[in-house]
Protein backbone atom coordinates (compact mmCIF):
# COMPACT_ATOMS: atom_id res chain seq x y z
CA UNK A 1 0.00 0.00 0.00
CA UNK A 2 1.42 3.61 -0.69
CA UNK A 3 1.70 6.61 1.60
CA UNK A 4 -1.14 8.33 -0.80
CA UNK A 5 -3.67 5.42 0.17
CA UNK A 6 -2.37 5.07 3.73
CA UNK A 7 -3.10 8.91 3.88
CA UNK A 8 -6.86 8.35 2.78
CA UNK A 9 -7.12 5.58 5.28
CA UNK A 10 -6.04 7.60 8.26
CA UNK A 11 -7.47 10.76 7.16
CA UNK A 12 -4.55 13.55 7.45
CA UNK A 13 -1.28 13.88 5.61
CA UNK A 14 1.77 12.22 7.51
CA UNK A 15 4.96 11.01 6.97
CA UNK A 16 4.46 7.10 6.62
CA UNK A 17 8.36 5.71 8.11
CA UNK A 18 9.55 3.07 5.93
CA UNK A 19 13.12 1.13 5.39
CA UNK A 20 14.39 0.90 1.90
CA UNK A 21 13.63 -2.92 2.18
CA UNK A 22 10.08 -2.10 3.20
CA UNK A 23 9.46 -0.91 -0.16
CA UNK A 24 9.46 -3.77 -2.02
CA UNK A 25 6.32 -5.27 -0.27
CA UNK A 26 4.19 -2.01 -1.43
CA UNK A 27 2.66 -3.08 -4.17
CA UNK A 28 -0.62 -5.17 -3.45
CA UNK A 29 -1.05 -8.28 -5.41
CA UNK A 30 -4.45 -10.11 -6.32
CA UNK A 31 -4.88 -13.73 -4.82
CA UNK A 32 -4.02 -14.96 -8.41
CA UNK A 33 -0.79 -13.20 -8.54
CA UNK A 34 0.17 -13.70 -5.00
CA UNK A 35 0.00 -17.73 -5.97
CA UNK A 36 1.83 -17.14 -9.29
CA UNK A 37 4.37 -15.59 -7.29
CA UNK A 38 4.34 -18.43 -4.97
CA UNK A 39 4.78 -21.01 -7.80
CA UNK A 40 7.67 -19.40 -9.28
CA UNK A 41 10.05 -19.05 -6.18
CA UNK A 42 9.05 -22.87 -5.35
CA UNK A 43 10.06 -23.70 -8.71
CA UNK A 44 13.29 -22.10 -8.68
CA UNK A 45 13.54 -23.55 -4.85
CA UNK A 46 12.93 -27.10 -6.00
CA UNK A 47 15.19 -26.99 -9.08
CA UNK A 48 17.98 -26.37 -6.40
CA UNK A 49 17.41 -28.71 -4.26
CA UNK A 50 17.16 -31.42 -6.83
CA UNK A 51 20.40 -30.47 -8.44
CA UNK A 52 22.39 -30.24 -4.89
CA UNK A 53 20.80 -33.78 -4.32
CA UNK A 54 22.36 -35.60 -7.97
CA UNK A 55 25.19 -34.08 -6.27
CA UNK A 56 25.50 -35.08 -3.42
CA UNK A 57 24.38 -38.92 -4.59
CA UNK A 58 26.97 -38.90 -7.18
CA UNK A 59 29.64 -37.83 -4.63
CA UNK A 60 31.83 -39.29 -2.14
CA UNK A 61 28.47 -38.20 0.54
CA UNK A 62 26.93 -40.79 -1.08
CA UNK A 63 26.45 -43.20 1.79
CA UNK A 64 26.19 -41.48 4.15
CA UNK A 65 23.14 -39.72 2.59
CA UNK A 66 21.32 -43.51 2.00
CA UNK A 67 22.03 -43.95 5.59
CA UNK A 68 20.41 -40.62 6.94
CA UNK A 69 17.43 -41.56 4.80
CA UNK A 70 17.20 -45.12 6.14
CA UNK A 71 17.58 -44.43 9.54
CA UNK A 72 14.24 -45.24 11.96
CA UNK A 73 13.03 -42.73 13.97
CA UNK A 74 9.63 -42.66 15.95
CA UNK A 75 7.29 -41.20 18.30
CA UNK A 76 6.51 -43.88 20.98
CA UNK A 77 3.07 -43.60 23.55
CA UNK A 78 2.64 -46.28 26.00
CA UNK A 79 2.60 -50.04 24.36
CA UNK A 80 1.79 -48.42 20.97
CA UNK A 81 3.98 -45.91 18.62
CA UNK A 82 4.64 -44.91 15.50
CA UNK A 83 8.30 -45.90 13.56
CA UNK A 84 9.39 -45.65 10.37
CA UNK A 85 12.55 -44.79 8.14
CA UNK A 86 13.73 -40.81 7.89
CA UNK A 87 12.75 -41.17 3.99
CA UNK A 88 8.63 -42.03 4.94
CA UNK A 89 8.64 -39.72 7.42
CA UNK A 90 9.38 -36.91 4.73
CA UNK A 91 7.08 -38.45 1.78
CA UNK A 92 4.59 -39.62 4.60
CA UNK A 93 4.55 -37.06 7.26
CA UNK A 94 5.81 -33.40 6.08
CA UNK A 95 3.75 -34.27 2.33
CA UNK A 96 0.74 -34.20 4.16
CA UNK A 97 1.46 -30.94 4.19
CA UNK A 98 1.89 -29.96 0.92
CA UNK A 99 -1.29 -32.31 0.23
CA UNK A 100 -3.59 -30.12 2.93
CA UNK A 101 -1.75 -26.84 0.73
CA UNK A 102 -2.54 -28.74 -2.42
CA UNK A 103 -6.76 -29.24 -1.03
CA UNK A 104 -6.72 -25.68 0.05
CA UNK A 105 -6.05 -24.69 -3.67
CA UNK A 106 -7.96 -27.27 -4.99
CA UNK A 107 -11.31 -26.00 -3.13
CA UNK A 108 -10.84 -22.19 -3.56
CA UNK A 109 -10.33 -22.64 -7.43
CA UNK A 110 -13.41 -24.91 -7.42
CA UNK A 111 -15.52 -22.06 -5.31
CA UNK A 112 -13.72 -18.88 -6.72
CA UNK A 113 -11.27 -19.56 -9.46
CA UNK A 114 -10.77 -20.95 -12.47
CA UNK A 115 -12.89 -24.00 -12.32
CA UNK A 116 -16.02 -22.31 -10.74
CA UNK A 117 -17.35 -21.54 -14.40
CA UNK A 118 -17.49 -24.48 -16.41
CA UNK A 119 -17.37 -22.09 -19.59
CA UNK A 120 -13.92 -21.37 -18.45
CA UNK A 121 -13.16 -24.65 -17.22
CA UNK A 122 -13.88 -26.80 -19.62
CA UNK A 123 -10.99 -26.90 -21.67
CA UNK A 124 -8.45 -27.17 -18.84
CA UNK A 125 -10.47 -30.00 -17.28
CA UNK A 126 -10.63 -31.58 -20.89
CA UNK A 127 -6.61 -30.80 -21.41
CA UNK A 128 -6.23 -32.30 -17.83
CA UNK A 129 -7.87 -35.47 -18.97
CA UNK A 130 -6.22 -36.08 -21.90
CA UNK A 131 -2.69 -35.25 -20.11
CA UNK A 132 -3.17 -37.80 -18.22
CA UNK A 133 -4.63 -40.69 -20.35
CA UNK A 134 -2.50 -40.75 -22.95
CA UNK A 135 0.43 -40.51 -20.71
CA UNK A 136 -0.58 -43.54 -18.71
CA UNK A 137 -1.30 -45.62 -22.01
CA UNK A 138 1.82 -44.57 -24.01
CA UNK A 139 3.57 -46.22 -20.26
CA UNK A 140 1.10 -49.42 -20.31
CA UNK A 141 1.85 -50.21 -24.38
CA UNK A 142 5.32 -50.00 -22.84
CA UNK A 143 5.27 -51.82 -19.79
CA UNK A 144 2.38 -54.29 -20.34
CA UNK A 145 3.72 -57.28 -17.94
CA UNK A 146 5.37 -57.75 -14.38
CA UNK A 147 6.25 -54.98 -11.69
CA UNK A 148 6.66 -52.73 -14.19
CA UNK A 149 3.70 -51.82 -14.95
CA UNK A 150 2.77 -50.45 -11.69
CA UNK A 151 4.18 -47.68 -12.85
CA UNK A 152 1.70 -46.42 -14.94
CA UNK A 153 0.43 -43.27 -12.83
CA UNK A 154 3.84 -42.28 -12.52
CA UNK A 155 3.61 -39.87 -15.95
CA UNK A 156 0.15 -38.96 -15.66
CA UNK A 157 1.61 -35.59 -13.14
CA UNK A 158 2.49 -32.48 -13.78
CA UNK A 159 4.63 -30.47 -11.35
CA UNK A 160 2.96 -26.72 -11.08
CA UNK A 161 5.43 -25.10 -9.39
CA UNK A 162 8.19 -26.27 -12.51
CA UNK A 163 5.74 -25.44 -15.41
CA UNK A 164 4.92 -22.20 -13.48
CA UNK A 165 8.05 -20.80 -13.01
CA UNK A 166 9.33 -21.70 -16.65
CA UNK A 167 6.18 -19.72 -17.81
CA UNK A 168 7.92 -17.08 -15.36
CA UNK A 169 11.20 -17.05 -17.64
CA UNK A 170 9.70 -15.54 -20.32
CA UNK A 171 7.87 -12.69 -18.42
CA UNK A 172 5.13 -10.50 -19.88
CA UNK A 173 5.33 -12.27 -23.41
CA UNK A 174 3.64 -15.09 -21.75
CA UNK A 175 -0.11 -14.36 -21.51
CA UNK A 176 -1.81 -14.39 -18.02
CA UNK A 177 -4.56 -15.93 -19.86
CA UNK A 178 -2.31 -18.92 -20.74
CA UNK A 179 -0.99 -18.94 -17.02
CA UNK A 180 -4.35 -19.04 -15.22
CA UNK A 181 -5.04 -21.66 -18.72
CA UNK A 182 -1.89 -23.82 -17.09
CA UNK A 183 -2.64 -23.36 -13.38
CA UNK A 184 -6.56 -25.00 -13.97
CA UNK A 185 -5.07 -27.60 -15.68
CA UNK A 186 -2.43 -28.35 -13.03
CA UNK A 187 -4.70 -28.48 -10.29
CA UNK A 188 -7.38 -30.68 -11.72
CA UNK A 189 -4.06 -32.78 -12.54
CA UNK A 190 -3.03 -32.45 -9.02
CA UNK A 191 -7.24 -33.84 -8.39
CA UNK A 192 -6.81 -36.79 -10.74
CA UNK A 193 -2.96 -37.82 -9.20
CA UNK A 194 -5.27 -38.01 -5.34
CA UNK A 195 -7.53 -39.94 -6.73
CA UNK A 196 -5.08 -42.11 -8.32
CA UNK A 197 -3.13 -42.41 -5.36
CA UNK A 198 -6.30 -43.45 -3.12
CA UNK A 199 -7.52 -46.22 -5.22
CA UNK A 200 -4.30 -47.59 -6.64
CA UNK A 201 -1.27 -47.27 -4.46
CA UNK A 202 -3.40 -48.14 -1.29
CA UNK A 203 -2.30 -51.50 0.31
CA UNK A 204 -4.59 -54.20 2.20
CA UNK A 205 -6.97 -51.89 4.10
CA UNK A 206 -7.94 -52.36 7.89
CA UNK A 207 -11.70 -51.55 8.01
CA UNK A 208 -11.61 -50.31 11.89
CA UNK A 209 -8.91 -47.92 11.50
CA UNK A 210 -10.61 -46.82 8.08
CA UNK A 211 -13.93 -46.03 9.81
CA UNK A 212 -12.07 -44.14 12.65
CA UNK A 213 -10.73 -42.28 9.75
CA UNK A 214 -14.50 -41.79 8.44
CA UNK A 215 -15.66 -40.68 11.90
CA UNK A 216 -13.20 -37.88 12.56
CA UNK A 217 -13.95 -36.63 8.97
CA UNK A 218 -17.42 -36.08 9.57
CA UNK A 219 -16.26 -34.11 12.93
CA UNK A 220 -14.23 -32.02 10.58
CA UNK A 221 -17.52 -31.23 8.67
CA UNK A 222 -19.38 -31.12 12.10
CA UNK A 223 -16.74 -28.51 12.73
CA UNK A 224 -17.49 -26.35 9.72
CA UNK A 225 -20.98 -26.51 10.19
CA UNK A 226 -20.95 -25.07 13.93
CA UNK A 227 -18.82 -22.48 12.55
CA UNK A 228 -15.23 -23.15 13.69
CA UNK A 229 -12.80 -20.80 11.96
CA UNK A 230 -9.97 -21.34 14.28
CA UNK A 231 -7.44 -23.24 12.56
CA UNK A 232 -5.98 -25.72 15.27
CA UNK A 233 -8.76 -27.90 15.66
CA UNK A 234 -8.98 -28.56 12.05
CA UNK A 235 -5.63 -29.20 12.04
CA UNK A 236 -5.79 -31.53 15.33
CA UNK A 237 -8.60 -33.69 13.80
CA UNK A 238 -6.37 -34.05 10.67
CA UNK A 239 -3.17 -35.58 12.04
CA UNK A 240 -5.98 -38.01 14.03
CA UNK A 241 -6.79 -39.04 10.43
CA UNK A 242 -3.63 -39.19 9.63
CA UNK A 243 -2.54 -41.35 12.03
CA UNK A 244 -5.76 -43.80 11.38
CA UNK A 245 -5.50 -43.54 7.47
CA UNK A 246 -1.76 -44.63 8.48
CA UNK A 247 -2.92 -47.51 9.61
CA UNK A 248 -5.52 -48.61 7.54
CA UNK A 249 -3.65 -49.02 5.10
CA UNK A 250 -4.41 -45.80 3.08
CA UNK A 251 -1.82 -43.20 1.90
CA UNK A 252 -1.63 -41.50 5.12
CA UNK A 253 -0.89 -37.61 2.56
CA UNK A 254 -4.62 -37.88 1.67
CA UNK A 255 -5.72 -36.92 5.22
CA UNK A 256 -4.38 -33.32 4.14
CA UNK A 257 -6.82 -33.50 1.31
CA UNK A 258 -9.73 -34.54 3.30
CA UNK A 259 -9.21 -31.57 5.98
CA UNK A 260 -8.27 -28.88 3.41
CA UNK A 261 -11.99 -29.90 2.06
CA UNK A 262 -13.31 -29.00 5.78
CA UNK A 263 -11.90 -25.75 6.05
CA UNK A 264 -14.14 -22.62 5.91
CA UNK A 265 -14.73 -21.23 2.76
CA UNK A 266 -16.85 -17.98 3.94
CA UNK A 267 -15.74 -15.55 6.52
CA UNK A 268 -17.18 -14.14 9.74
CA UNK A 269 -17.24 -10.58 8.09
CA UNK A 270 -19.23 -10.08 4.80
CA UNK A 271 -17.55 -6.97 2.99
CA UNK A 272 -20.24 -4.73 4.03
CA UNK A 273 -19.94 -5.60 7.55
CA UNK A 274 -15.85 -4.91 7.51
CA UNK A 275 -15.91 -1.43 5.74
CA UNK A 276 -19.01 -0.46 8.18
CA UNK A 277 -16.34 -1.78 11.02
CA UNK A 278 -13.37 -0.44 9.63
CA UNK A 279 -14.87 3.32 8.68
CA UNK A 280 -15.92 2.94 12.58
CA UNK A 281 -12.37 2.43 13.69
CA UNK A 282 -10.94 5.13 11.67
CA UNK A 283 -12.94 7.35 12.97
CA UNK A 284 -12.24 6.57 16.52
CA UNK A 285 -8.56 6.32 15.72
CA UNK A 286 -8.94 9.99 14.03
CA UNK A 287 -10.71 11.27 17.47
CA UNK A 288 -8.06 9.78 19.77
CA UNK A 289 -5.12 11.14 17.79
CA UNK A 290 -3.08 14.35 19.60
CA UNK A 291 -0.64 16.29 17.76
CA UNK A 292 3.13 15.05 18.23
CA UNK A 293 1.54 11.93 19.97
CA UNK A 294 3.38 8.48 19.18
CA UNK A 295 0.53 6.02 19.27
CA UNK A 296 2.54 3.52 22.14
CA UNK A 297 1.85 6.51 24.63
CA UNK A 298 -2.16 6.51 23.53
CA UNK A 299 -4.06 2.95 24.67
CA UNK A 300 -6.99 3.65 22.50
CA UNK A 301 -4.88 4.69 19.32
CA UNK A 302 -3.06 1.13 20.41
CA UNK A 303 -6.76 -0.58 20.82
CA UNK A 304 -8.25 0.85 18.01
CA UNK A 305 -5.20 -0.21 15.55
CA UNK A 306 -5.64 -4.28 17.59
CA UNK A 307 -9.13 -4.14 16.45
CA UNK A 308 -8.69 -2.78 13.14
CA UNK A 309 -5.99 -5.92 12.56
CA UNK A 310 -8.29 -8.61 14.37
CA UNK A 311 -11.48 -7.32 11.98
CA UNK A 312 -8.67 -7.74 8.75
CA UNK A 313 -8.62 -11.18 9.97
CA UNK A 314 -12.34 -12.35 10.11
CA UNK A 315 -13.10 -10.56 6.91
CA UNK A 316 -10.68 -13.17 5.41
CA UNK A 317 -11.77 -16.54 4.91
CA UNK A 318 -9.96 -19.07 6.76
CA UNK A 319 -9.18 -20.73 3.70
CA UNK A 320 -7.34 -18.26 2.25
CA UNK A 321 -6.08 -17.52 5.70
CA UNK A 322 -4.23 -20.98 6.64
CA UNK A 323 -3.10 -21.23 2.58
CA UNK A 324 -1.35 -18.44 2.98
CA UNK A 325 -0.17 -19.13 6.47
CA UNK A 326 1.38 -22.14 4.44
CA UNK A 327 2.83 -21.13 1.81
CA UNK A 328 6.22 -20.00 3.60
CA UNK A 329 6.79 -24.16 5.26
CA UNK A 330 5.28 -25.64 2.25
CA UNK A 331 7.67 -23.50 -0.13
CA UNK A 332 10.86 -23.23 1.67
CA UNK A 333 10.72 -26.60 4.15
CA UNK A 334 8.41 -29.34 2.97
CA UNK A 335 9.10 -28.99 -0.82
CA UNK A 336 12.66 -28.70 -0.49
CA UNK A 337 13.34 -31.79 1.96
CA UNK A 338 11.24 -33.94 -0.14
CA UNK A 339 13.53 -33.03 -3.08
CA UNK A 340 16.45 -33.36 -1.09
CA UNK A 341 15.47 -36.90 -0.27
CA UNK A 342 14.13 -38.20 -3.15
CA UNK A 343 15.83 -36.45 -6.06
CA UNK A 344 19.10 -38.12 -5.11
CA UNK A 345 19.68 -40.62 -8.01
CA UNK A 346 23.02 -42.39 -8.57
CA UNK A 347 24.10 -42.27 -12.30
CA UNK A 348 26.05 -45.38 -12.11
CA UNK A 349 22.72 -47.14 -12.29
CA UNK A 350 22.05 -45.73 -15.85
CA UNK A 351 26.27 -46.92 -17.17
CA UNK A 352 25.50 -50.45 -16.34
CA UNK A 353 23.14 -52.96 -18.31
CA UNK A 354 20.68 -50.95 -20.84
CA UNK A 355 21.16 -47.60 -18.91
CA UNK A 356 18.78 -45.70 -19.61
CA UNK A 357 17.62 -48.18 -22.46
CA UNK A 358 15.33 -49.53 -20.29
CA UNK A 359 11.03 -50.15 -20.37
CA UNK A 360 10.40 -48.78 -17.35
CA UNK A 361 12.71 -45.32 -17.59
CA UNK A 362 11.55 -45.05 -21.82
CA UNK A 363 7.95 -45.68 -20.84
CA UNK A 364 8.08 -42.61 -17.85
CA UNK A 365 10.05 -40.36 -20.23
CA UNK A 366 7.68 -40.60 -23.24
CA UNK A 367 4.41 -40.74 -20.63
CA UNK A 368 5.74 -37.32 -19.66
CA UNK A 369 6.81 -35.71 -22.98
CA UNK A 370 4.97 -37.54 -26.00
CA UNK A 371 1.76 -38.57 -24.30
CA UNK A 372 1.46 -35.13 -22.14
CA UNK A 373 1.95 -32.97 -25.28
CA UNK A 374 -0.51 -35.32 -27.40
CA UNK A 375 -3.12 -35.37 -24.55
CA UNK A 376 -2.88 -32.03 -23.37
CA UNK A 377 -2.70 -29.66 -27.06
CA UNK A 378 -5.05 -32.66 -28.69
CA UNK A 379 -7.40 -33.03 -26.16
CA UNK A 380 -7.69 -29.18 -26.00
CA UNK A 381 -7.95 -28.82 -29.85
CA UNK A 382 -11.27 -31.36 -29.80
CA UNK A 383 -12.92 -29.28 -26.91
CA UNK A 384 -11.89 -26.15 -29.32
CA UNK A 385 -13.68 -27.75 -32.83
CA UNK A 386 -16.34 -28.55 -30.91
CA UNK A 387 -17.08 -25.50 -29.72
CA UNK A 388 -16.64 -26.70 -25.79
CA UNK A 389 -14.81 -24.06 -25.00
CA UNK A 390 -12.18 -20.66 -26.25
CA UNK A 391 -8.80 -20.81 -26.39
CA UNK A 392 -7.05 -18.51 -23.69
CA UNK A 393 -7.61 -15.25 -24.98
CA UNK A 394 -4.46 -13.68 -26.86
CA UNK A 395 -3.31 -17.32 -27.81
CA UNK A 396 -2.69 -19.03 -30.73
CA UNK A 397 -2.29 -22.83 -30.82
CA UNK A 398 1.34 -22.77 -30.82
CA UNK A 399 0.77 -21.56 -26.46
CA UNK A 400 -1.53 -24.38 -26.26
CA UNK A 401 1.09 -27.00 -27.27
CA UNK A 402 3.76 -24.94 -25.26
CA UNK A 403 1.47 -26.00 -22.24
CA UNK A 404 1.64 -29.44 -23.54
CA UNK A 405 5.40 -29.60 -23.20
CA UNK A 406 5.48 -28.22 -19.68
CA UNK A 407 2.60 -30.65 -18.29
CA UNK A 408 5.26 -33.17 -19.01
CA UNK A 409 7.70 -31.67 -16.28
CA UNK A 410 6.18 -34.27 -13.51
CA UNK A 411 8.82 -33.81 -10.94
CA UNK A 412 6.77 -33.57 -7.72
CA UNK A 413 3.86 -35.25 -8.21
CA UNK A 414 5.37 -38.10 -10.55
CA UNK A 415 8.87 -39.11 -7.85
CA UNK A 416 6.17 -39.20 -5.24
CA UNK A 417 3.90 -41.77 -7.13
CA UNK A 418 7.12 -43.48 -7.92
CA UNK A 419 7.80 -44.40 -4.65
CA UNK A 420 4.36 -45.63 -4.04
CA UNK A 421 4.53 -48.15 -6.97
CA UNK A 422 8.22 -49.17 -6.47
CA UNK A 423 9.31 -48.48 -3.18
CA UNK A 424 12.19 -50.59 -1.84
CA UNK A 425 12.66 -52.02 -5.98
CA UNK A 426 15.65 -51.74 -7.85
CA UNK A 427 12.64 -49.83 -10.63
CA UNK A 428 12.51 -47.34 -8.61
CA UNK A 429 16.00 -45.17 -9.01
CA UNK A 430 14.77 -46.04 -12.93
CA UNK A 431 11.56 -44.78 -12.58
CA UNK A 432 12.73 -41.42 -11.08
CA UNK A 433 16.02 -41.48 -13.59
CA UNK A 434 13.06 -41.06 -16.76
CA UNK A 435 11.03 -38.29 -14.34
CA UNK A 436 14.38 -36.37 -14.43
CA UNK A 437 14.88 -36.40 -17.78
CA UNK A 438 11.51 -36.30 -19.12
CA UNK A 439 11.02 -32.86 -17.23
CA UNK A 440 13.99 -31.70 -18.29
CA UNK A 441 13.77 -32.35 -21.83
CA UNK A 442 9.86 -31.34 -21.01
CA UNK A 443 10.59 -27.90 -19.47
CA UNK A 444 13.37 -26.80 -22.30
CA UNK A 445 10.73 -27.57 -24.99
CA UNK A 446 8.09 -25.69 -23.40
CA UNK A 447 9.93 -22.63 -23.51
CA UNK A 448 11.52 -22.84 -26.82
CA UNK A 449 7.71 -23.25 -27.72
CA UNK A 450 6.35 -20.65 -25.78
CA UNK A 451 9.39 -18.29 -27.08
CA UNK A 452 8.15 -18.75 -30.69
CA UNK A 453 4.40 -18.23 -29.91
CA UNK A 454 5.20 -15.33 -28.25
CA UNK A 455 7.43 -13.80 -31.38
CA UNK A 456 4.31 -15.09 -34.01
CA UNK A 457 2.00 -13.17 -31.68
CA UNK A 458 4.25 -10.07 -31.81
CA UNK A 459 4.28 -10.42 -35.68
CA UNK A 460 0.48 -10.73 -36.10
CA UNK A 461 0.04 -7.99 -34.30
CA UNK A 462 2.62 -6.31 -36.49
CA UNK A 463 1.49 -7.05 -39.77
CA UNK A 464 -2.59 -4.75 -38.87
CA UNK A 465 -0.07 -2.12 -38.12
CA UNK A 466 2.33 -2.40 -41.28
CA UNK A 467 -0.82 -2.65 -43.20
CA UNK A 468 -2.40 0.95 -41.87
CA UNK A 469 1.40 2.69 -42.28
CA UNK A 470 1.09 1.79 -45.93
Amino acid sequence: MHEQDLDKLVGRKGKVFRARWERAFDRIMTPFEEFIHRQTTSGVLLMICAVVALIIANSSLAPYYEALLSKYAGITFGDGGLKMSVLHWVNDGLMAFFFFHVGLELKREFMVGELSDFKHASLPILAAIGGMVVPALIYFAINPNGDAQHGWGIPMATDIAFAVGTCALLGKRVPHSLIAFLVALAIVDDLGAIAIIALFYTNEIHQLSLLWATGLTLFLWILNWWGVRNPIPYLLVGAGIWVQLHHAGIHATLAGVITAFAVPAKPKYNPEAFSAQVKNLVRRFDGSYRPGENVLRNERMRAYVRALGDGSRLAEAPLQRIESGLHLPVTYIVIPIFALANAGISFEVFTAGDGVFNNITIGVALGLVVGKLIGISGATWLGWKLGLGKLPHGCNFIHIIGVGFLGGIGFTMSIFISELAFSGSPNLVLAKGGVLIASLIAGISGYICLRKAAAKSKEAKAKPEENVAE
